[in-house]
């Protein structure tokens, strides 16, 4: 993967839209409040999630991050697979926003919540073995998990362990990241795959809620 990656920062440069990275406008985010009632029936009133639902935290993540994957979730590049049920849920609450307008004012509100760290629910994970099989994640997401919007990598510091897990098997299995029109799926899922089992995903995510 890290040969391809001169061509993949010249094509994320390209795809980098100004819109994901202008301030939002007061009436923007007002109107992002409003859209957002639809979102919190799964993700909360403040964007704390619902495990018991899939529905994971979002409060704070990055507007930018947040529109680029209600896209996908709208044109089915992610979220279309039989067997993501959670995924299929969300396809639907996409389609709803309609223009692309209001999903960059939903992403705006969301980015402008307030994120709080989330307890740790999963347990076995071995931080200092996860610390080792975190060195190659530093590429996209930073050593300290801050994540990298030139190539589409989104902070990883406020993310729930059992939402990382879920979408590390996703990512493996293919549920995510196998659509030819998914690029930044595409840079993800071969790290999955480095992760030879259950075991090894649960010990990088345990090394990954001590970067908070």
């Amino acid at each position: 993967m890290l040969i391809r990656f001169p061509l993949l920062l010249a094509l994320a440069a390209v795809l980098a839209s100004a819109s994901w990275t202008r301030p939002a406008a007061a009436d923007e985010l007002e109107r992002g409040e409003a859209l957002y009632k639809l979102c919190a029936q799964c993700h909360g009133p403040q964007g704390a999630g619902n495990p018991a639902i899939a529905a994971p935290p979002i409060a704070g993540l990055p507007a930018w991050y947040v529109e680029a994957q209600v896209y996908k979730f709208r044109d089915g590049v992610r979220g279309a697979h039989p067997d993501d049920a959670a995924g299929l849920r969300m396809r639907p609450m996409a389609r709803i926003m309609r223009t692309d307008d209001n999903i960059q004012a939903v992403a705006a509100y969301v980015g402008s919540l307030p994120p709080t760290d989330q307890d740790a629910t999963l347990t076995g994970g071995d931080a200092t073995r996860g610390k080792t099989l975190y060195a190659p994640c530093t590429a996209c997401h930073g050593p300290a998990g801050a994540g990298n919007q030139t190539l589409f990598a989104p902070t990883l510091q406020h993310t729930a362990d059992w939402y990382m897990l879920s979408q590390l098997q996703k990512f493996k299995v293919g549920l995510r990241g196998a659509n030819p029109a998914d690029t930044s799926g595409k840079l993800m899922r071969p790290m999955s795959m480095t992760l030879v089992n259950e075991q090894a995903m649960k010990d990088v995510v345990a090394y990954i809620l001590t970067l908070k």
